[in-house]
């Protein structure tokens, strides 16, 4: 069965107590495990509402490819093929209930682990600070999910001289890069289901690696690579901490852990109708 267990930190000392037996709870809406507690310290009061559960089945894109990347003289050129096109709704954005992109398909490029870069061309100008950079480049939807698959992304660690690479090489160590969410998310649609999504290299979810996802303080262990949607968040600023775990030990990788911040708000007429 797919399980990803829910801790709940219940003393800024790091003692852990129990609060009652824990239960399985959930399981068809992504097999969440809780422990009863109240969580003491940095996360919101209110976060013992936050649940994360299994984003419904998306559209599938198998031949979707990178078949060609490249960085000179400050500008990015993608050949992207097998039946991706940027700047086109992914045919199930109408009902997968999350954020989307009115712009549609697009490139997420990601430098550093710092936030993503959004692009719906296959050429574009991005300058980049000279020095050694870990760069992760997958296709996306247009609701921001990544394509999961070999062909669809690019993780290279490059040295940048004068805005262009030199001698980029796959990634080969194990790393977590952050992709959701992200900015400002705004209304019902937009904040009843937050999609949380993450990409990693190198690292197979499962018996070996982990990913520990922290929502304004309540932890989730989550051993399964997809998307996720994350209930029940506050309005106002939110954080997640992500860090790439194997087992009790956090994984030595660059960049490890992230951390994110983004926001929620209602819309006016919402506020106005409660």
């Amino acid at each position: 069965m797919k399980t990803f267990h829910t801790l709940l930190l219940i003393s800024l000392l790091g003692l852990w107590a129990c609060g009652g037996d824990t239960e399985e709870t959930a399981m068809d809406q992504g097999g969440v495990e809780e422990e009863d507690g109240t969580l003491i310290g940095s996360g919101n009061p209110n976060n013992d509402a936050i649940t994360l559960t299994d984003m419904p089945p998306t559209e599938d894109f198998p031949n979707a490819s990178i078949d060609d990347w490249s960085y000179d003289a400050g500008t990015f050129n993608y050949t992207i093929s097998g039946g991706y096109t940027l700047g086109r709704q992914t045919d199930d954005a109408s009902s997968v209930m999350c954020a989307n992109s009115d712009k549609g398909q697009h490139i997420h490029l990601i430098i550093d682990n710092e936030p993503y870069i959004a692009k719906y061309e296959p050429t574009f100008n991005q300058p980049m600070t000279n020095g050694e950079h870990y760069l992760l480049t997958f296709l996306s939807r247009s609701y921001h999910q990544s394509i999961k698959t070999d062909k669809a992304h690019r993780a290279v660690k490059a040295s940048v001289n004068n805005n262009s690479f030199s001698n980029p090489q796959p990634i080969t160590e194990p790393m977590l890069f952050y992709s959701r969410p992200k900015g400002t998310y705004t209304g019902k649609a937009e904040t009843e289901n937050v999609m949380l999504d993450f990409y990693p290299v190198n690292a197979p979810l499962g018996d070996e690696y982990q990913v520990k996802a922290s929502v304004n303080g309540k932890e989730f262990m989550i051993d399964e690579w997809k998307a996720y949607y994350l209930k029940g968040l506050p309005m106002g600023e939110n954080t997640i901490t992500l860090t790439l775990m194997a087992g009790d030990s956090i994984v030595d990788a660059p960049l490890n852990p992230v951390v994110r911040t983004f926001t929620l708000q209602e819309l006016p007429t919402e506020a106005a109708g409660k």
